[in-house]
Formats: structure tokens, sequence, C-alpha cells
């Protein structure tokens, strides 16, 4: 009987309840509520389903996430391989492939004043880089920080990593993906605060049409331009670019639905579930998680405001052709921040269609926080 109850005993407490902290608790509680508004809500699920797995898995089992050196026989743990990927730069530079070839660029190439607005919404990055700084962050893991500003998960991941700042990685990490996801309920009352009703409902003009040879061209010279002045951000410059490439060239299909399609979706579960896996209770549940979180709110808010704003100063240079509403597009969250722009304009004008104005700015967005990294790099002389 003796050996039955010590065995038992020791299966009990093998369960989780007797290792779970209170802050494991906590955490799980999180993964509920990213997974209700992921399921419920719809809040972007491709992003939230799989962090908010990961967040639940490491804490209820923080040995998944553990480096081989942590195990007693030498083998890390299922997701550890998976964080070694975002480590490397590899995963976010495949999901800039991804988007490259799921996006299209000619809203941006019809419409180059967008690039105008994509740069000013990039003014939450080097605007929360500086209150980093004041908050006690040193000047390679401000960068780290305020790169959330963009909204820009893969940007997020890849600067860290570049600056040696990995043990801020998972909060940075978490704090850009559920920002992207919660584009629909953070923009709306920026937008309408900086705009009048007369402003949200103004109509565009068509896009010119773009021809296929401008197309094919801009992937080829936007590479060639940027990576010659930052050549750091060949990895997310020239994979958005290739990825694009692939979709405009036409004779490559095989490539170009593979890296929108099956490759993409493998790379979000690897992605999205170790960067949720990062979010153990000993690393997120402190003052420097709070700091980043609050930050990264404030830069992105400071973005889409700035955005709009520029949209305001366009509006009245153009004599009212320019909504203001596609400034806010201006992050790098593509394609929501584009969308959010069509639901307020929609809500003043149910016959305004902003969405493929929209885009341009958007698209924009996604190079443009690739350059505030790539500035970044060179600045520390990464």
């Amino acid at each position: 009987m003796s050996y039955v109850g010590e065995t038992l005993s020791n299966l009990l407490h093998q369960t989780a309840f007797f290792n779970l902290t209170w802050g494991n608790y906590v955490m799980i509680l999180v993964a509920f509520v990213f997974l209700f508004l992921a399921i419920k809500k719809g809040f972007e699920p491709l992003l939230l389903v799989p962090i908010a797995f990961g967040m639940l898995l490491v804490n209820i089992y923080p040995d998944i996430i553990a480096s081989p050196e942590e195990t007693s026989n030498g083998v890390g743990g299922l997701l550890y391989y998976f964080y070694s990927l975002d480590e490397w730069s590899i995963l976010p530079s495949l999901i800039f492939m991804g988007v490259g070839a799921m996006t299209d660029f000619g809203p941006l190439i019809a419409n180059p004043i967008s690039f105008l607005l994509g740069a000013a919404a990039q003014f939450g990055i080097f605007g929360a880089y500086f209150m980093a700084i004041l908050l006690g962050f040193n000047d390679k893991a401000a960068a780290a920080v305020s790169i959330i500003g963009g909204a820009d998960g893969p940007t997020s991941i890849f600067l860290a990593g570049k600056l040696g700042q990995t043990g801020l990685m998972g909060p940075i990490a978490v704090a850009a993906y559920s920002y992207m996801a919660l584009v629909p309920i953070i923009q709306p009352p920026i937008m309408k605060l900086f705009t009048t009703k007369a402003e949200r409902a103004i109509k565009m003009q068509n896009l010119r049409p773009v021809s296929k040879l401008e197309k094919i061209l801009f992937p080829i010279v936007v590479t060639t331009v940027v990576c010659i002045i930052l050549p750091t951000t060949a990895p997310l410059v020239g994979m958005l670019m290739l990825g694009n490439l692939f979709r405009e060239s036409g004779v490559v299909r095989q490539l170009s639905e593979t890296a929108s399609n099956a490759m993409m979706y493998i790379v979000v579960i690897l992605l999205g579930t170790s960067v949720g896996a990062t979010t153990s209770a000993e690393a997120f549940l402190n003052i420097t998680t709070l700091k980043i979180v609050a930050l990264g709110l404030i830069a992105f808010m400071f973005g889409t405001a700035a955005g709009v704003l520029f949209g305001k100063a366009l509006c009245k240079l153009t004599g009212g052709k320019i909504n203001p509403l596609i400034g806010s597009a201006g992050v790098s969250a593509v394609p929501m921040a584009a969308r959010v722009s069509q639901k307020v304009g929609a809500e003043e004008d149910p016959t305004n269609f902003l969405l493929m104005h929209a885009m341009g700015p958007n698209v924009a967005g996604v190079i443009g926080t690739a350059v505030a990294a790539g500035v970044f790099m060179a600045i520390f002389g990464i």
C-alpha cells in the first residue's frame, strides 16, 4: 500500500497544480482573454490564436521553451527551436516575403504621395525612442521598444534580435502583435478626434490604372535604392520585394502561391506560438514589461495621429482631394489599418470607398517601418 500511495503522490505532485504560481494563473487568464477576442470577436485570429495558445502552454508547462542547457537530457523544449528561428531573423524575413506575395502595390504606385503618409506615421517610432530613453532604457533597448509604434510584429522581432535585445524580444513581440490585432479598437477614436465629419466624408478620385511593367519594376527599383542607402534593411525589404516580384512577374505562379499561402501560414504558426511562449509569468509580469507595453501603445497612438494630421495637411494643400483618414493607414499593420480607414469613412458615407486609397499608405508604412529599423541599425553600427 505504501508503494501505491507513494506512486499516486508522485503523480499528483507532477501535475501543474503543484508547480504554478499566481503569476502563471494571471497569464493563463490573459491567454483566455486573447482567445476570446480572437475567436468570439474576430480580432485577427491568425495572429492571436497561436500567440494565446503559446502563452497558455508556457504558463502550464514552462519547459516547453527551455533551452538545452536547462534540461536534464540536453534537448530543448519544442518551442525553444521555434523561437530560435525568431532570434535568427528567419521567420520575420519569411513573413515579409509572404506579405509581399499577398499585397498589390498598385495603389502606392498610382499615388506616390502615399509614401509621405507612410513616412509621417513613423513619427511615433522616433518619439517613443526618446521617451524610452527618459524611462531608463539604454539606447539599443529604446530602439527595439520604439519600433512597436509601427504595429509591425516581424520588424519588432527582427530589430530586437539584431540589437542584441533578446531578453526583451518576448514582451516587444507580444505588444506589437497585440496592437496589430487591436487596430480596429485603438485607431478609430484617434481618427475621429483629429478629423471633422466633412473631412471623413471626402470622396477621393479613382486611382489611375497601373501597368504591368510598373508593377514589375517597382520591387526591383525599391530594393536597389533602399538597400544601397541602408544595406541592413535587405533581409526585410529584400524579402518583401521578392515576394511581390513573384506575384507581379507572372512567370513563377507556383512560388507566388506558396509564399502567400502554405509558407505564410506555416511561418505564422511557428512565429505566433513561439512569441506566445515567451510570456511566462517570470519574464512577463514585471515593471520593464509594463513600460514596454505602455510605450508601444503611446508610439502606436502617436504614429496614427501623425498620419492623420499629415493627411489633413495634404487635404488642405490639394483643395480637399485627399481624405485625411487614409493617413492612419500609414502604420505597418497590413491590411488591417487600411480596412479601418475604409470602415470609419463608410460610417460617414456608406458609398465612400477608401480601401484602395488607404492601401497606398499602408504598404508605404511596411516599407517605412523596415527603413526605420535600418536607420537604428545604421546608428548603432550593426
